[in-house]
């Protein structure tokens, strides 16, 4: 598998991850207010933006901060 293969299944998994992990579903579904993975595609976009360093890229601060991770578990 060639590097950017590589790169970019890691990428591609670990915006999944972070739907499945933190707001515990699919990221086309429901609140998704558009139902076509706009939410992911933008995910996906930020983190090819800073090269797959999610940290840079504030991923988990935004799933974990998000309106709708906090009404599910709390402040």
């Amino acid at each position: 598998m060639a590097a950017w293969q590589s790169r970019f299944r890691f990428q591609t998994l670990f915006v999944l991850i972070q739907y499945f992990g933190y707001l515990r579903r699919n990221p086309d579904d429901p609140p998704e207010p558009s139902l076509d993975f706009q939410g992911y595609n933008f995910w996906l976009a930020k983190l090819n933006q800073f090269n797959g360093n999610f940290i840079n890229a504030e991923m988990v601060k935004a799933f974990i901060t998000s309106g709708e991770y906090r009404q599910r578990f709390g402040p």
